[in-house]
């Protein structure tokens, strides 16, 4: 019987601690804030998709400049640590990377992906 009452101590503190007072129902439009105010103070949560983003490079030729859309895109070799084999791809690029290549340059370039979307952070003629 002891145990049995230790036990029901123990869990009721963890089960009022699972439970968020501040999430709003399911129907509401807005959205439950993010900091329930249970952070020390100065500590923040980083986005979800900060944590997403990855840093890779590769090389490979230049098949379109879209000025239009922003984008280059690359025929671009196997680029492992993103686990992607070789392909064709769009990536987004500033004004001044569209300016640097033309259809048909080798290049070396250097990415960041976040989620699906890869946006060239350099790139270079070989």
């Amino acid at each position: 019987m002891r145990i049995v009452s230790r036990l029901s101590l123990l869990a009721a503190p963890l089960a009022l601690a699972a439970c968020n007072s501040s999430e709003q129902p399911a129907d509401t439009a807005e959205p439950a804030p993010t900091n329930s105010g249970s952070m020390a103070p100065g500590m923040t949560m980083a986005p979800a998709a900060a944590a997403a983003v990855k840093m890779a490079s590769g090389e490979g030729t230049v098949t379109a400049v879209d000025n239009n859309s922003g984008t280059i895109s690359i025929d671009h070799g196997a680029i492992e640590a993103v686990g992607w084999p070789a392909m064709t791809m769009g990536f987004k690029a500033d004004e001044t990377m569209r300016q640097k290549v033309a259809v048909g340059d080798q290049v070396a370039f250097s990415f960041k992906l976040s989620g699906s979307d890869g946006e060239l952070t350099a790139i270079s003629k070989k």
